[in-house]
């Protein structure tokens, strides 16, 4: 009996071999398409090709870097991971990368804080107060996971930062005076007080902490009505896209608050590297990111070890040790203050009585969001020397 011959399924042969095509095509302009440095849209240095070893093969790193290498150079990365991202939402996966995903904001997922490690940068911020003859001030900002906890997905993992900023404020000496935002923030926080794509908050969350803060450290903030505000920067997609690549959120607008009153900024130092003089800029706004992903960075640059800003006015010195939560609350400030130096604790690896003469500064104000406080351990360096 003679066996039938199989015919040739065409359709599926076709499928095969036009997958196998795509698989080819990509790799081949995976291998020939200009690699970047900088990942601009995910915020991030691209994983250089590893140098082969045996060590590294035996310990499986070169293995790892390979694929990291891969996966960060490959041909049309930013569209597979934004499909994937679509996909993932549209069966109810409402985390990514440690960003959950609401309705029309992106919010940071935050842990609870290591309360051992919180008490050293406690110990520090008191042997500082005690130890400078000025008074001290400490804010402690909740971020938009707190203030929108109740939009976050059912049984979230979100760390009570109201109860963790109570928990700073109560250990805090007597030597530090605290500002309490929280409940400027959640009581506005149906207007635009933080990003929806981004970490930080506003300009107009910085101004309603400023305002705030007056009546502690002694200023009469100036009234909004006095401002003009500038839609400088659109379309801005911060540091909670890069990590989620997530196109269903309204993008952000960067504002800028100049003052039609009052007093006009001199001189902006910027110090980048110690040892080396400062650049000296004439205005707190770097215009030249409004063109780039992190329009942000519009206010005072990127981060450096200290920026120190001058004014026309009459005021007396401050002092601010902050992460970037400052760099758009700073601008108010010089309205009241003669001169502001702010400084970034990551970049200060020596007392910093070796790098200020703090017998100079009037006031001091330690400025962070909750997030970053519980987790940054370059604040206890504010001990060293004291």
């Amino acid at each position: 009996m003679l066996r039938k011959k199989k015919r040739l399924n065409l359709p599926n042969l076709i499928t095969c071999i036009a997958f196998f095509g795509i698989l080819i095509f990509m790799a081949v302009m995976t291998a020939v398409l200009p690699k970047q440095d900088f990942l601009e849209m995910e915020n991030k240095y691209a994983e250089k090709f590893p140098k082969f070893s045996a060590k590294a093969v035996f310990n499986r790193t070169y293995m790892n870097k390979t694929e990291s290498y891969i996966s960060d150079h490959f041909a049309g990365r930013i569209g597979w991971i934004k499909a994937r991202t679509v996909l993932e939402t549209s069966l109810g996966k409402r985390e990514r990368n440690g960003i959950y995903i609401l309705d029309n904001r992106l919010a940071e997922k935050i842990p609870e804080s290591d309360y051992s490690s919180v008490d050293k940068a406690i110990a520090a911020i008191n042997k500082f107060a005690e130890g400078n003859d000025i008074p001290v001030f400490t804010m402690i900002v909740p971020t938009s996971a707190e203030i929108y906890a109740d939009e976050l997905p059912e049984n979230a993992p979100n760390a009570d930062q109201k109860e963790f900023i109570d928990y700073v404020y109560q250990n805090l000496g007597k030597s530090v005076n605290t500002i309490d935002v929280y409940q400027t923030m959640f009581s506005n926080r149906d207007d635009y007080i933080y990003y929806r794509t981004d970490h930080h908050w506003t300009t107009m969350g910085a101004y309603l902490a400023y305002a705030a803060a007056g009546k502690k450290m002694g200023y009469d903030p100036v009234p909004p009505e006095l401002f003009d505000i500038e839609h400088a920067g659109i379309d801005f997609i911060g540091t909670f896209y890069s990590k989620t690549l997530y196109d269903g959120v309204e993008k952000d607008t960067i504002d800028f608050y100049h003052p039609n009153v009052g007093s006009r900024v001199t001189e902006v130092a910027i110090t980048s590297d110690f040892g080396k003089e400062p650049a000296i800029y004439e205005s707190m706004y770097f215009r030249e990111y409004l063109d780039k992903k992190d329009k942000y960075a519009s206010f005072l640059g990127t981060n450096v070890p200290i920026v120190d800003i001058k004014s026309d006015n009459g005021g007396g010195k401050l002092l601010v040790i902050k992460d970037s939560y400052a760099h758009c609350y700073a601008p108010f400030l010089t309205q009241h203050y003669s001169e502001i130096t702010l400084v970034d604790m990551r970049y200060i690896n020596m007392p910093l009585n070796k790098v200020l003469d703090m017998g100079e500064y009037d006031q001091a104000l330690i400025l962070y969001n909750a997030s970053s406080f519980m987790t940054d351990t370059d604040i206890r360096k504010l001990g060293y020397g004291q």
